[in-house]
């Protein structure tokens, strides 16, 4: 339990002793930090439910929590505010019991269950782009929380692999290579196992065609009955696929790991299609489907709705399936082979509603029960310097590789005046770019839009992830000279000046920083948490000389709280997917 919910637990027990609601007691981070540390506005709540001046209901509270040994200051404030220190003994006793538990006291409340965790949505026979960056670096951490909190986590990639474009690529490899066995309908041998083309080729392939369909009606007329041709099992087209996807894959394997995003399942729209007929066959045995202009719908609307939720649209006029579809096809497929407790889905924002209306159809139908979690985190667009979605100086979409490149390079360059071995820097300067990346997208609430600035984010000053390994290394090489110094991590004492403790108050708050993120499916949360963090450090640090300090008991535990700070951040940077160089 952290100190703020053992203060809340005393509050609420003075609330009930004063004849109140102990539920009146809850303890809040002062909004006035000049002011006190903590603060409890029960009382003015008392008021109004009790019918009493709210002075005399704090008075009365705040006599009660004095005699509290968690406590050293507490003042009721006009017109019923009750203004609360923290004890430097509480607080460093906190610390004594977190600096041994690995987890910061954070339960595993997802032990024995398992998350899906439905991230990346990139598209086969595409590179990846700035548009897929969000998607890759939100749910990672979400995955690697899900992790922390005792869940089964499984990332699924749930690529784009099926549909017109698999049809609009066969078309122009065979006009570019008539020849090959794929296109011969008397073949009966083995397929080649080398791709006729390599990812270079299928990005020059993909969109040429894409633009050729549009101009041209015979060739989108035969990309369509090539994609019919695929979906009936064509053993050539199917052949084609497979090395479409295998090709495809490999580079996308490549770009994700150099952002240090892994996946567990690298399944996509067409594992599901075996599922489809059974599933719609299911919703018509249980009349849910509804004919709408040819098409077919499943009724979402409820009457409690406060905004128009229209119709899952789950086959269209001509037969043909749609995402909403192979969705709910890859949900029956999740609860068969693995039982999800609970599904997180990272999308751009603008697919809130087609998500509402999938997670509906879900529960309508009984692919799921009424109580399974289904979750969607719809993010913002990462805009560039004049507000509009991030593109290249000449209008087009930044390869996600050379956005990486650039922000590696951007930190490079600001490592010009330090001391290290050539090889050495560059390395530091990939681990400090991956953390410039991801801290500078996720530092922002994941609903919203941000700007990305690429001066900002790679800067060593300010929110920045360049500073918070910045603090991680400064850490790191105090403990090694204290270490060659034989100087020992020992108890952690009662903080004796206002700098040393709020650096451990806000270590106290690691647990419940944690919890609330997971809970709130806020990374951002970390980010201002390691922040903070950082600062506090950094103003201990300063007024600090702690390698000097001959008082030799306190000395041992400012150590401490050095060890403590370094794994608390480190471990943050982890959930937020980076990690922190040894030197730089």
């Amino acid at each position: 339990m952290n100190l703020q919910e053992q203060m809340t637990l005393e509050a609420a027990q003075a609330f009930e002793s004063c004849g109140f609601d102990p539920e009146l007691g809850r303890i809040n981070l002062s909004n006035r930090p000049d002011l006190c540390e903590y603060q409890c506005n029960g009382a003015l709540a008392a008021a109004k439910k009790y019918h009493k001046n709210p002075m005399e209901i704090a008075e009365a509270v705040a006599a009660r929590l004095a005699a509290s040994p968690l406590f050293e200051n507490v003042q009721a404030i006009k017109p019923g505010f009750i203004n609360l220190n923290a004890s430097a003994a509480a607080a460093a006793a906190l610390l004594e019991d977190l600096k041994n538990d690995p987890r910061f006291d954070v339960e595993t409340i997802g032990e024995g269950r398992t998350a899906i965790i439905d991230y990346g949505g990139a598209n086969v026979a595409k590179p990846l782009h700035v548009g897929h960056l969000r998607s890759a670096i939100i749910g990672e951490s979400l995955k690697r929380l899900y992790a922390f909190m005792g869940y089964d986590a499984v990332g699924d990639v749930h690529l784009g692999d099926w549909g017109l474009q698999m049809g609009l690529v066969i078309e122009a490899v065979k006009d570019a290579q008539p020849d090959l066995p794929y296109f011969d309908e008397s073949f009966t041998g083995e397929y080649p196992s080398k791709a006729p083309f390599t990812i270079t080729d299928l990005e020059t392939i993909y969109p040429a065609a894409s633009a050729r369909a549009k101009e041209d009606a015979a060739f989108s007329e035969r990309a369509h009955a090539a994609t019919f041709k695929l979906q009936q099992g064509d053993p050539g087209y199917t052949a084609l696929f497979r090395h479409v996807l295998n090709v495809s894959k490999a580079d996308l394997k490549k770009n994700y790991d150099a952002l240090d995003v892994h996946f567990e399942l690298w399944k996509g729209e067409s594992d599901v299609q075996p599922y489809i007929a059974d599933m719609m066959a299911d919703f018509e045995k249980q009349g849910i489907l509804k004919e709408s202009e040819g098409a077919l719908v499943i009724e979402v609307a409820r009457p409690d709705d406060t905004k128009e939720v229209p119709p899952c649209l789950v086959q269209k006029s001509d037969g043909a399936y749609l995402y909403a579809t192979t969705d709910l096809a890859t949900i029956v497929e999740r609860e068969k082979l693995y039982h999800p407790a609970e599904y997180c889905y990272v999308t751009d924002k603008r697919q809130n509603m087609h998500f509402e209306q999938v997670f509906r159809a879900a529960k309508l139908s009984g692919i799921v029960p009424q109580d399974r979690v289904l979750f969607h985190l719809g993010y913002g667009t990462m805009n560039g310097k004049d507000g509009k979605p991030f593109k290249t100086r000449s209008g087009g979409v930044l390869r996600l590789e050379y956005l990486l490149k650039d922000v590696i390079d951007a930190v490079y360059a600001r490592m010009a005046e330090i001391d290290l071995p050539e090889e050495e820097k560059k390395q530091t300067a990939a681990v400090i770019g991956l953390a410039a990346l991801k801290y500078g997208d996720l530092s922002n609430q994941a609903t919203k839009d941000y700007v990305f600035d690429l001066d900002r984010f790679s800067s060593f000053e300010g929110n920045t992830g360049p500073y918070i390994l910045y603090t991680v290394v400064r850490i790191r090489s105090i403990l090694r000279k204290a270490r060659e110094q034989g100087i020992a991590a020992g108890t952690i004492l009662p903080a004796v000046s206002a700098g040393e403790k709020e650096l451990q108050l806000q270590l106290g708050r690691v647990g419940r920083t944690v919890q609330e993120s997971f809970e709130e499916k806020a990374p951002h949360k970390l980010c201002q948490f390691i922040y903070e963090l950082s600062n506090d450090f950094s103003a201990f640090y300063r007024d600090n000389h702690i390698l000097k300090e001959e008082d030799k008991a306190r000395q041992s535990s400012w150590i401490s709280l050095l060890e403590l700070t370094e794994r608390e951040l480190i471990t943050l940077c982890r959930l937020l997917g980076f990690d922190a160089p040894e030197r730089m």
